[in-house]
């Protein structure tokens, strides 16, 4: 192998390198459990207009494959289980700036099953997930993450 080959060898492994380096960045929280803590929800119509805002308390907890959503108003708590069916996650900045979309299953307290979309967006630092269940999309749900977060 003469010199330029090697030199080329060279400058090939080093763009691949950094590709997978740079893919892994991408994906860097995605895959992982993470948590979302917030304190204010917005219900919004079929049209992205605030129709009520509500001081409560929320944590959801994204799996690899399951999510757990607790609401606490101060009054009652409520939860909610669901299994993701798919997932898309890019990331270029971990927890700060990204999306993630899951296509989830979700049961309430009395057994019905739901399904729903969930929306993560990341943008300028600012975290907020929307929340839309199937044949409801005139009360979609939408939080800024207070705390966005790897969980244990």
């Amino acid at each position: 192998m003469n010199y330029n080959n090697k030199k080329q060898m060279k400058t090939i492994a080093i763009i691949l390198s950094l590709l997978i380096a740079a893919t892994a960045a991408s994906y860097g929280q995605c895959g992982k459990k993470f948590m979302i803590t917030t304190s204010k929800t917005e219900h919004l119509d079929a049209g992205g207009s605030v129709t009520r805002t509500d001081d409560e308390k929320a944590v959801v907890v994204i799996g690899k494959t399951d999510l757990n959503i607790t609401v606490n108003n101060g009054n009652d708590e409520h939860k909610m289980t669901g299994t993701i069916k798919s997932d898309t996650c890019n990331w270029p900045v971990a927890y700060k700036e990204g999306k993630t979309v899951l296509k989830a299953v979700i049961s309430n307290e009395n057994g019905e099953d739901k399904n729903v979309t969930i929306t993560i967006i990341g943008k300028d630092g600012k975290v907020t997930l929307l929340f839309e269940m199937e044949g409801e999309g005139d009360d979609r749900i939408r939080v800024t993450a207070d705390k966005f977060e790897e969980a244990a």
